[in-house]
C-alpha cells in the first residue's frame, strides 16, 4: 500500500491513547498459531482470538473508548445505542464499568439468549427496550429516543472513537507478531473493525495485504468500493448477522478505500461448514460474522501459500438454537441437501416403488409432508432428501424422470424454499 497523510485515516496516536483508555476493560486476546488451518492451506495461519474478548467479540472496545472520550455533560442523561447483537453487549459492559446509564432498544425479534446477555453484562445500568420488527425500526427509535431524553447515541461503527478502539484489534496483533505478515484478513460488517485495524496496519505495516471479507448475500463495502461511492442495499441476506449491513458507514468508507487492498465475499452455505469444522475438530466457537476470515482462506488458498496469515475471529456470539438452520445450509451448500416436491399418483404402492425404485441405497429422507386429497389424481409432497456425495443428485433425477414421478426442484426458487427455512 502506497505511503499517505490523508487525515481521514485514523492515526497511531489515536490507536494508543484507546489501548490506554481500555486496560483492564478490554482483554489483549490471543495471537495464537493454528496448525491445522496452516497443514491444510500450506501457509502459516495465525488466529487473532477475538471470540475470547469479554463480551465474546471486539465491540467492547469501540463503545468503551467513545464512552471514555465523551464530556461528563454529554453522557448526564446517559447513552442509547440500538443494536441485536455484539455492539448492544459491547455498550451495556461500557455502562457498568463506567457506572452510566443505558437505553438499548433491540427488536422484538431478537432471541432471549441474546436479550438475557445484554441484561447480565450491564446489569443495573441498562434498560433493555424491544421495540420494532427490524434493526431499522429500533434504529429509528432509539435515535428518536434520544432527541427527546438528550442522551448520548452510541453507534456500531459510524464514529472515529468507535473506529480507534476497534483499531487495538491491530495494535495488539503487531505487538504480538514477531514475524512478517504477509496478509490480513478481516470480517467487514459496517466497517469499523476494517478501518481501524487497516488504518494503523497502513502506518505500521503497509507491506501487508489487507483483505476485507464480507458474505455474499450482503456485499455492501465491495459494491461501494467498486462504484467509487457509498451504495445502500436493496435487499441482503441477514443470516450473517454480525456482518450483514445495507449500507456501511460514510467515515468507514472513506478509510477503508484507502487501507484494504480488496474485499471478497464468501458464501453463507460455506461459512456454514466452516462453522461445523472448527467446533467439531478443534473446539472452537465461532459466530457466522466470526468465521468470515477463515472461510476466506479457502478462497485465497493459491495466493496464500508459503505466506504469514493472520486472520481475525471477531466473535463466538453464535446461539445453539441456530445449529440446525446452520447444518442444513451447509448441506445444501455442499450440495448433499435437496428438497423437491413430488406429484405422487393417488393409488396403492406409489410411495413405496419412489422408495424402492427412486431412492438409491445411501439416500436419506429427512423431511417429508404429505396430505391425500380427494377426487384428485395426484398428490403432492414435499420431500427433503440428504444424499452422500453431490454428484448422487443426477442419477437421482433421472430414476424420477423414467418412473414418470413428476417433480419441481425447490432449492433454487426462494419463493417456495423460503417456507422451509
Amino acid at each position: 500500500m502506497a505511503e499517505t497523510t490523508d487525515s481521514k485515516i485514523i492515526s497511531v496516536d489515536k490507536i494508543n491513547e484507546a489501548a490506554g483508555q481500555l486496560k483492564g476493560i478490554a482483554i489483549h486476546t490471543p495471537l495464537a498459531e493454528n496448525l491445522q488451518l496452516s497443514e491444510q492451506y500450506q501457509a502459516n495461519i495465525w488466529l487473532k482470538r477475538e471470540d475470547l474478548q469479554v463480551v465474546r467479540s471486539y465491540k467492547i472496545r469501540g463503545a468503551y473508548n467513545m464512552m471514555e472520550s465523551l464530556p461528563d455533560e454529554e453522557l448526564k442523561n446517559g447513552v442509547v445505542c440500538a443494536s441485536a447483537g455484539n455492539h448492544a453487549q459491547g455498550v451495556a459492559l461500557a455502562c457498568f464499568k463506567k457506572k452510566i446509564q443505558g437505553t438499548i432498544f433491540m427488536p422484538v425479534t431478537t432471541p432471549e439468549q441474546k436479550v438475557k446477555q445484554v441484561k447480565m453484562f450491564g446489569k443495573e445500568y441498562v434498560s433493555v427496550v424491544l421495540e420494532g420488527d427490524t434493526f431499522d425500526d429500533s434504529f429509528a427509535r432509539a435515535r428518536s429516543f434520544c432527541d427527546v431524553k438528550k442522551a448520548a447515541f452510541i453507534p456500531p461503527f459510524n464514529d472515529p472513537m468507535i473506529i480507534a478502539g476497534q483499531g487495538t484489534v491491530g495494535k495488539e496483533i503487531l505487538d504480538d507478531a514477531d514475524f512478517k505478515i504477509d496478509y490480513l484478513l478481516l470480517p467487514v460488517g459496517g466497517g469499523g473493525l476494517s478501518a481501524g485495524v487497516g488504518s494503523i496496519f497502513h502506518h505500521l505495516s503497509p507491506e501487508t495485504k489487507i483483505i476485507g471479507i464480507e458474505p455474499e448475500g450482503a456485499p455492501a463495502m465491495q459494491k461501494s468500493l467498486e462504484a467509487g461511492k457509498l451504495v445502500t442495499l436493496d435487499h441482503i441476506d441477514k443470516f450473517v448477522d454480525g456482518a450483514a449491513v445495507q449500507r456501511v458507514g460514510d467515515i468507514t468508507f472513506d478509510i477503508c478505500r484507502k487501507v484494504l487492498d480488496k474485499v471478497i465475499t464468501v458464501a453463507e452455505g460455506k461459512i456454514c461448514g466452516v462453522i461445523l469444522k472448527m467446533y467439531n475438530e478443534q473446539a472452537i466457537v465461532v459466530e457466522p460474522a466470526g468465521a468470515l476470515a477463515i472461510t476466506a482462506l479457502d478462497e485465497l488458498k493459491d495466493e496464500i501459500k508459503g505466506k504469514n496469515v493472520v486472520c481475525i475471529v471477531s466473535g463466538s456470539n453464535n446461539d445453539i438454537t441456530r445449529t440446525a438452520e446452520i447444518k442444513e445450509r451447509s448441506l445444501m451448500y455442499e450440495g448433499l441437501k435437496h428438497y423437491f416436491i413430488v406429484d405422487f399418483p393417488q393409488r396403492s404402492g406409489a410411495l413405496m416403488e419412489f422408495l424402492s425404485d427412486v431412492l438409491g441405497p445411501d439416500d436419506d429422507i429427512t423431511y417429508f409432508e404429505y396430505s391425500k386429497k380427494t377426487n384428485r389424481e395426484l398428490g403432492p409432497a414435499l420431500i427433503g432428501l440428504e444424499i452422500k456425495r453431490k454428484e448422487d443428485l443426477k442419477p437421482l433425477i433421472e430414476r424420477m424422470k423414467a418412473k414418470n414421478f413428476s417433480f419441481e426442484y425447490v432449492n433454487d426458487q426462494p419463493r417456495l424454499f423460503r417456507f422451509l427455512t
